[in-house]
């Protein structure tokens, strides 16, 4: 018997969450779907947050209780950063590297991956990696 699953929520641990809903709302074009309660007044100053696009969530949490955090992030915290990569199934490879180099994100430039797979990769303010992709030559 297997377990049911409807879908999945990845969790990121963030050093700035009002940064990182910048990213991923203005640059990517997800929308805050559900909050904490606010720190402050400031902007998005929340310590949790579901962001959403079409099918696809993620939620992030502020890495320190409270908000209250160093003025830098510990790197050796946040190191195995680089080892996340989040895949992103999208039809049009390249209009996302479009879009993304519209925003001043640096891209990489599409390519087909030997395994059939367009992509192109980003690196979100936390360092985690993104991929958007789609089987190269089908729509």
């Amino acid at each position: 018997m297997s377990i049911t699953i409807e879908s999945a929520l990845p969790l990121l641990a963030v050093f700035d969450v009002p940064r990182s809903i910048a990213f991923y709302r203005d640059a990517l074009g997800f929308e805050v779907a559900n909050t904490s309660k606010p720190f402050t007044d400031a902007k998005d100053d929340y310590g949790w947050v579901i962001l959403r696009l079409n099918r696809v969530e993620l939620m992030l949490n502020n890495m320190y209780e409270d908000n209250i955090r160093p003025s830098e992030p510990d790197q050796a915290r946040v190191a195995a950063h680089a080892d996340t990569i989040i895949y992103f199934a999208c039809r049009d490879v390249d209009g996302a590297y479009a879009t993304l180099s519209a925003h001043g994100i640096a891209a990489s430039q599409p390519k087909v991956a030997y395994y059939g797979m367009k992509q192109t990769y980003v690196t979100d303010p936390d360092g985690y990696k993104l991929c958007f992709q789609w089987p190269a030559g089908s729509n």
